[in-house]
């Protein structure tokens, strides 16, 4: 049974709804609103919001959405089928409606279509129910029950396979002997006056069969294969013994009759082929050799009067179809953008961007663009490549915005710490970029507690106090009327994460300290104990903000660390509602020219916005994410 079903427009009116099992259906749609088309994530035509199933169609030429939703447990085979139906029939009747395209007649117009809804989803929950199951074929059914009892099956005279390619490899001297004496076996059974055929009780083997078809075709060609044979052979005799090799002179030949070694014609004609050797290579003489290209003036004027027509008519054809290319007169299809859409998907592989993600753009452009009518003087290879470009463009921009700034001055009026978590696999610089974002926030005049909750790796604790006390030299207490701006919270090594970053937020809202940057050891998204540790530590200290620190020199293998980071946080999460990541911090973007595909591969997999960006390795080199200049770089050639 569906939940519901509704027609709207992509400005945002609702033009028909259908309610079923469900009361309201502006929740799921409205997700799917944020998270799918304007995120342009139409790569797949379904999205799950909660409990339900979400399957829409974009009409690109009338600008209309089809939605229908159902409970995720059930399997409805006929959604997709009833969704075309509703389409094909709903943009019929209502063409003229439709394509006034104005707000104020979709507002007037009345869209009387509950009865119309009704008899297409009576059918398709019909079709749905003629169709027999599936039954299992049976083994005695099978083409392998069967084989081994065909085998056994052999007709008299016949001859085993091992028998028949070892004749194979004799050669052709031996099969038209073998066809010669085909003619002496098989006269006498004639002679005798008893006519060889199945329906005489006389059965023919295979072999038999071939050699009197062979027969016939030589008493009926043989003649002229004989006089065609001996033709060529008397025409083109082999000349015995070696060649002396041909002598070039070091000047080069200024007569060019030395250079002409060809045979001579006789009586000052050049010998005809036999209609057999024009059918089988055209333009070719005895042998395979290239004939002179010899042609009257009378074959020119014939030649160029049939050349001229065709010549005129394929410049003509080839201007108009040109300006029929680009004049935005038809609907674009799925055929004419597949070879653009697969030369954009290797383009975004080869920059880098992870290859399933590469294909779900391609797709989700292809989704928004079938349909749709070209502009004026257009190609196709343009329009799906601004297509592309505002398709990246939308999904570097982020859903929520992350201003720490602001979120810090919010949590100082309510007298508590903004507590911030790095996590990431092993080395992609997560203690380095923590002291970057220390150094952007002391600039800005906010207290910085380091908690060290590194306690597995060597030198971690170490690392941070040689920036805590580089950053101590940058913004001394006395710059501050004597206040501390940054400090180190540690407790060694070996010691529980959770329990140091719980201590060091008591301690930073006891001493007054504005942000407290919580550091992690690094781990591998499929080591489950880690994982575990991670998510206790997110889920006991309830931070603020948790970002994750990715490389920008990964392809696919951001995809499977974000993937896995999220599904291990929520599934070892104690609480009713897991904390996932929150925003990326994507680092050592200095070092991958223009291959910046992996930025798009983080956001498209989790929705979540790149903070900050790595450039270098000062604390100066942190930047916020351009998305246009990060598309311009990935379209760039």
């Amino acid at each position: 049974m569906l939940d519901f079903f509704t027609i709207f427009s992509k400005g945002g009116l609702v033009l028909w709804c259908f309610q079923g099992v469900s009361d309201s259906c502006t929740g799921p749609v409205n997700a799917l609103i944020r998270s799918v088309l304007l995120q342009e994530r139409g790569g797949n035509n379904s999205f799950t919001h909660e409990a339900l199933t979400l399957k829409y169609k974009l009409d690109n030429q009338f600008e209309l959405v089809f939605v229908v939703g159902f409970q995720k447990i059930l399997t409805l085979t006929y959604v997709d089928k009833l969704i075309d139906d509703v389409h094909r029939l709903f943009r019929d009747k209502y063409r003229t409606e439709i394509q006034q395209q104005s707000a104020l007649s979709l507002l007037n117009g009345t869209f009387d279509f509950q009865n119309d809804f009704l008899r297409l989803l009576r059918e398709a929950e019909e079709s749905s129910k003629i169709r027999a199951p599936t039954t299992m074929k049976k083994f005695e059914d099978s083409e392998k029950a069967k084989k081994p009892v065909r085998s056994m099956i052999e007709t008299r005279g016949e001859k085993p396979k091992e028998k028949a390619k070892n004749s194979k490899k004799k050669g052709a001297k031996k099969e038209s002997s073998d066809g010669l004496l085909a003619t002496s076996k098989v006269v006498p059974a004639e002679k005798s006056g008893l006519p060889v055929g199945p329906e005489n009780g006389v059965e023919l083997s295979k072999e038999e069969l071939i050699r009197r078809k062979r027969e016939e075709f030589i008493q009926k060609h043989g003649r002229g294969l004989e006089k065609s044979s001996k033709s060529t052979k008397s025409d083109a005799p082999k000349e015995k013994g070696k060649k002396a090799p041909r002598v070039w002179a070091l000047g080069g030949c200024a007569n060019k009759e030395v250079l002409d070694y060809s045979t001579p014609t006789t009586n000052g004609a050049p010998e005809v082929a036999p209609p057999e050797d024009i059918s089988l290579i055209r333009g070719t003489g005895p042998g395979g050799q290239l004939q002179d290209l010899d042609c009257s003036s009378s074959d020119d004027e014939v030649a160029a009067q049939n050349t001229k027509p065709s010549a005129t008519k394929g410049t003509l054809g080839g201007m108009f179809g040109m300006l029929k290319g680009l004049v935005g007169s038809k609907s674009l299809s799925r055929e004419d953008m597949e070879s653009v859409l697969d030369k954009m998907r290797d383009h975004l592989i080869a920059k880098n961007v992870a290859a399933d993600i590469a294909v779900q753009l391609c797709e989700s452009v292809a989704n928004k663009l079938e349909g749709k009518v070209m502009g004026t003087f257009s190609t196709v290879t343009s329009t799906v490549k601004q297509a592309l470009q505002e398709s990246l463009v939308q999904i570097l921009q982020p859903q929520r915005r992350v201003d720490m700034l602001r979120d810090i001055m919010d949590a100082q009026r309510h007298q508590r710490p903004y507590v911030v978590t790095f996590c990431g696999v092993n080395g992609v610089g997560k203690s380095t970029n923590l002291a970057k974002i220390s150094f952007w926030l002391l600039e800005n005049g906010f207290s910085v507690l380091i908690a060290a909750c590194d306690t597995f790796r060597a030198g971690a604790v170490e690392q941070l106090r040689t920036h805590t006390r580089r950053l101590s030299a940058l913004h001394p207490p006395e710059n501050h009327g004597g206040r501390t701006m940054v400090q180190l919270f540690e407790k060694g090594y070996g010691k529980d994460a959770a329990g140091i970053a719980m201590e060091a937020i008591a301690f930073a809202r006891n001493q007054g300290f504005d942000v407290v940057l919580v550091d992690t050891a690094g781990r591998m998204q499929d080591n489950a104990p880690l994982m575990t540790a991670l998510a206790k530590l997110i889920t006991v200290n309830t931070p603020d903000l948790v970002l994750f620190v990715g490389e920008a020199l990964v392809g696919n293998e951001a995809v499977d660390q974000l993937v896995k980071f999220n599904r291990a946080l929520a599934d070892h999460s104690m609480a009713q509602t897991p904390r996932l990541i929150d925003g990326i911090v994507l680092t050592k973007f200095d070092t991958i020219d223009d291959k910046v595909g992996a930025a798009i591969s983080m956001t498209y997999i989790t929705s979540k916005p790149i903070v900050f960006v790595g450039t270098g390795q000062t604390y100066c080199d942190l930047r916020s994410l351009n998305a246009k200049a990060v598309v311009a770089a990935l379209m760039k050639a």
